[in-house]
């Protein structure tokens, strides 16, 4: 019996785009459905929280909008503009050249820091919720993201990519992924990361969609976000 490939060992393996897609077409349709329904579904449910939290930051960090807007990369490197929930003071985009050199995200273009001094007290309860992402669902419900899939992107990222990490850029960018519902996924090196979504690249299915949503469920309930 043939053994299952770890991630790493997908690092031997660059695929096209082509052979990266093929056979999938039913399925692609199929989750497409399931991502208009569920994201129409759940902004309609969710729209009086969110309309709270989106409050909340107002009163907790004035100055700026509640909700964060950014042009991340999708499918085929198509720039879209990307929602959450802002979690940092107004001018955080402004500071960031002076935190690169705190950069804890090992070997690769992406930023990660776990003492960011720009989140505000109510960010760091909304991220370690997962609560930020919510407005996500608006992205999935336009078509720009999927539910599940690689994270989007900034274009700085893209711009030092590989051929091996633009891999990542084959299928649409998701809410949430095999990176989102790692026990201590912040510590992960880049390339780690982006060997997670060349494995959702080449395992995606219906049952690897429905287990990671499940397990982004448990993440989120007890509260291993950040």
């Amino acid at each position: 019996m043939k053994a299952k490939r770890s991630a790493a060992q997908y690092q031997r393996v660059t695929l096209t785009r082509e052979e990266a897609l093929a056979g999938k077409r039913a399925y692609w349709v199929i989750r497409r459905a399931q991502d208009i329904f569920f994201s129409a579904l759940a902004l309609i449910v969710l729209l009086i929280p969110m309309l709270i939290v989106a409050l909340l930051i107002v009163i907790d960090s004035p100055g700026a909008s509640p909700i964060f807007t950014q042009i991340r990369v999708g499918r085929d490197g198509r720039q879209f503009r990307f929602y959450k929930f802002r979690t940092m003071i107004p001018n955080a985009e402004d500071k960031l050249k002076e935190l690169l050199k705190y950069n804890e995200m090992k070997g690769g273009p992406a930023f990660k820091m776990a003492n960011d001094p720009r989140i505000t007290r109510i960010g760091k309860f909304l991220r370690k919720t997962g609560i930020d992402e919510l407005p996500q669902l608006l992205n999935v419900l336009r078509g720009d993201m999927s539910i599940v899939g690689p994270r989007p992107p900034l274009p700085r990222e893209v711009a030092q990519y590989g051929p091996y990490e633009r891999q990542r850029l084959y299928i649409t960018p998701g809410m949430t992924c095999y990176w989102q519902i790692q026990p201590r996924r912040n510590e992960l090196s880049f390339r780690k990361w982006v060997d997670l979504d060349v494995k959702y690249i080449r395992e995606r299915s219906f049952l690897t969609d429905w287990k990671i949503i499940f397990k982004t469920v448990v993440a989120v309930v007890t509260l291993q976000g950040r």
